[in-house]
């Protein structure tokens, strides 16, 4: 697994990311209707856009399976894949974004 500064924000890149949020929304935010989460999917990749840094964890054949977004000090954005969830990858990226843009607050959204 490589943490990394994601760069250039091309669109396969954010469709791929897209594809992480869908797959960590779907997993751990059972409160959302299946509706509610097509509506708030057309927003995602104007965040993923606009975001100041995006930190994106990209597995040995280079596909990102986990992403965040932090602002200043604050943690945004944290979606890791269904598939690699309770692996340690969320503490490795928070880990990093502590470590290397000093983030001290995050958003919770429940």
């Amino acid at each position: 697994m490589k943490i990394m500064e994601a760069i250039d924000r091309n669109p396969t890149l954010t469709g791929q990311l897209l594809e992480v949020w869908e797959s960590s929304v779907k997993a751990t935010h059972l409160f959302l209707s299946e509706e509610e989460i097509e509506n708030i999917k057309n927003y995602v990749p104007q965040a993923i856009q606009e975001i100041p840094y995006l930190i994106i964890a990209v597995n040995e054949h280079q596909v990102p399976v986990g992403f965040m977004g932090i602002a200043e000090q604050h943690l945004e954005m944290l979606f890791i894949s269904d598939e690699e969830r309770g692996k340690g990858l969320g503490r490795e990226l928070l880990t990093f974004g502590i470590e290397k843009y000093s983030v001290n607050d995050l958003a919770v959204n429940e």
